[in-house]
């Protein structure tokens, strides 16, 4: 899984950073099921995902204030 970078992310507006954390969030929660599930293949993904979802959190902030 691909990491988003936070040079990317300050270039999207505060719209597009709330989708994509809404995204992130779901994505988070689907790898989590999963894992329980048993059926998960990489655990790495469930970090990845997890840092991706802080960092676009992170920039919304920024741009809020």
């Amino acid at each position: 899984m691909k990491h988003t970078k936070s040079s990317e992310l300050r270039d999207k507006s505060v719209d597009e950073l709330e989708k994509l954390a809404a995204e992130k969030a779901e994505n988070l929660f689907n790898l989590r099921i999963r894992r329980a599930a048993g059926t998960l293949e990489s655990n790495a993904d469930i970090s990845t995902t997890r840092r991706d979802l802080a960092r676009v959190k992170t920039i919304l902030a920024q741009k809020r204030t």
